[in-house]
């Protein structure tokens, strides 16, 4: 490939290196430099581009990233379509991603135009999660180096394995010491129940029992009869020994203990063992926080199907370190903003959300569809905002406009920022610009949320947010459904002058089209992204638990 400044009749067919604006046409980086587009930079005065032009056996930067994701493929890792040099692979199904490095190594060392990025080895993933993405870094890669790559790809089959999470019935057997709270025990048992669903998992009733190992073995041949396929023990009291009350449940059941303790910290204390073919383990104290701990990886690995053995356990130890000690020096949260040497890290961008609830819902009048309640007494204000908390968007602000004092009511002290819409009344645009004209100076960009939308997650919210990357010139995202697209939809800061000059009843969505090549488009797993929820009608459409009582 030759690249480097041509003159137009020599840059004729060859690859537009730099955007450019030329009269009223935008000639796009990566585009064809057909005869209109030299006929275009002709009358505009250029004698010559910077282009790519290549040459016999080159191989096209989408053709080459194509070709190198088909023998990437592997059962339940999906891949998207070639563009601008890359293709995404992605999970089909909720699971654990496992990534053979050493491969994936020596593929990114055949040469710098091919580059493969991964998630870590033992990733947990849910279905539509991006689980790696290969670029090629030119606009073209020579034909026998892509041919070196795809025959290695070859070998052995992929790289890249999505194990998926089976079901599974869980036993879960909670010892009780005197002066011990009850409230303790249930938010054990809460916490317990909440990671067994989370990895598709249903946990059986739990059984309660005194803290000792007669009792704890009985509790654990009970759950074994009701057909428990994993078992799990908390004691009142952490474990301390293979020996300790806990183990010894265990053996008092017929079970055997394989291994104690592990190199993740919180997660030290976990002990292995089984009864049968059924795993059973001896969870420490870090099991009665919901955060990261060691419990997730043995967990995790156990619903994929994979087998642990003490081996398995003592190699968790790379990457273990989940938790800040106080006998540290300079614990993470009390580290001054800048390193005292060396160059300040990274950290990410502040994203404020803007949620707009400022309308006149005259689709939905008499009623105001913001302040409509579901069955359990919640308005759809309210939730849309619940979500928009759950995630990493900071600060949120709520654009009031119409019936604006009943809708800070709505929201009943939560911590959010209220920004009032003088003209409302005018329509859409006067409660983004009045949002948008709102955020702080010191974020880098503001996701706009609608107020009907109730099934938009924090999840979503915060994929949407991952996808953020001025670096990357992924200065707009927004989520799709097959292909549709829909909202909430993230700005950067540039876009802001813009998004105060529109006006009537619309949004910004016409810029993404005037600045197509700065859109990152996030494929959803759900259409929640494309339902608002603005009529009578399309309420009888929600869940049942959140259908408003009276509105019809």
């Amino acid at each position: 490939m030759k690249f480097g400044p041509a003159s137009l009749e020599d840059a004729r067919g060859g690859i537009m290196a730099h955007s450019q604006k030329v009269g009223e046409r935008m000639i796009r980086k990566g585009s064809l430099l057909d005869e209109s587009a030299i006929e275009a930079l002709r009358a505009a005065g250029r004698q010559e581009v910077i282009c790519a032009r290549l040459e016999p056996g080159d191989v096209p930067e989408d053709i080459a990233a194509d070709r190198l994701a088909t023998p990437l493929l592997s059962p339940l890792i999906a891949r998207s379509r070639a563009a601008t040099g890359r293709v995404n692979l992605v999970a089909e199904a909720p699971g654990l991603l496992r990534v053979d490095a050493g491969r994936i190594d020596r593929l990114n060392t055949i040469d710098e135009a091919l580059t493969l990025g991964t998630l870590p080895d033992y990733t947990v993933v849910a279905t539509k999660d991006l689980v790696a993405t290969i670029k090629i870094v030119p606009f073209s890669v020579p034909g026998n180096v892509l041919s070196v790559a795809e025959a290695m790809a070859r070998q052995g089959g992929s790289p890249l394995t999505l194990h998926p999470f089976r079901h599974m019935k869980v036993g879960l057997v909670v010892s009780e010491l005197p002066g011990l709270k009850d409230s303790v025990t249930e938010k054990t048992i809460a916490i317990t129940d909440a990671r067994v669903t989370a990895l598709t998992g249903s946990l059986l009733p739990p059984i309660r029992c005194a803290h000792d190992a007669d009792a704890i073995g009985q509790a654990l041949d009970s759950l074994v009869g009701q057909g428990a396929e994993l078992l799990l023990v908390i004691g009142a009291s952490a474990v301390v020994d293979r020996r300790d009350v806990g183990p010894s449940g265990i053996v008092r059941a017929g079970g055997e203990i394989l291994h104690f303790g592990m190199p993740v910290d919180p997660g030290n204390l976990i002990c292995l063992g089984r009864i049968g073919d059924k795993p059973a383990l001896v969870l420490p104290g870090c099991a009665r926080s919901p955060s990261m701990n060691g419990v997730d990886f043995v967990l995790s690995r156990l619903f994929a199907g994979l087998k642990i053995t003490p081996r398995d356990m003592m190699l968790m130890g790379v990457g273990g370190l989940l938790k800040e000690m106080e006998t540290r020096p300079m614990p993470r949260e009390k580290a001054p903003a800048t390193p005292r040497s060396g160059a300040a890290p990274r950290s990410a961008p502040t994203i404020a959300a803007v949620v707009l609830g400022a309308g006149r819902s005259r689709r939905m009048a008499p009623h105001n569809k913001l302040l409509v309640t579901d069955k359990a007494g919640k308005t759809m204000i309210a939730r849309v905002v619940d979500n928009v908390l759950s995630s990493n968007a900071r600060p949120v602000m709520v654009v009031t406009g119409h019936m604006a004092e009943q809708v800070e009511e709505a929201l009943g002290g939560r911590p959010v920022r209220y920004v009032h819409a003088q003209d409302y009344a005018e329509g859409l645009s006067a409660s983004l610009k009045a949002g948008i004209a709102a955020v702080p100076p010191e974020c880098s960009a503001a996701i706009v949320c609608l107020g009907d939308m109730p099934l938009v997650t924090g999840r979503m919210i915060d994929r949407l947010l991952s996808m953020y990357s001025p670096d990357e010139g992924r200065l707009i995202v927004l989520p799709t459904f097959r292909g549709k697209q829909g909202n909430p939809m993230l700005w950067d800061k540039r876009f802001f002058p813009e998004i105060l000059g529109i006006s009537g009843d619309s949004g910004a969505r016409f810029l993404v089209g005037k600045h197509s090549e700065c859109v990152c488009e996030v494929e959803m797993a759900d259409d929640a992204v494309l339902r608002d929820f603005d009529t009578t009608e399309s309420l009888a459409t929600l869940p049942k638990g959140m259908r408003p009582e009276g509105v019809g």
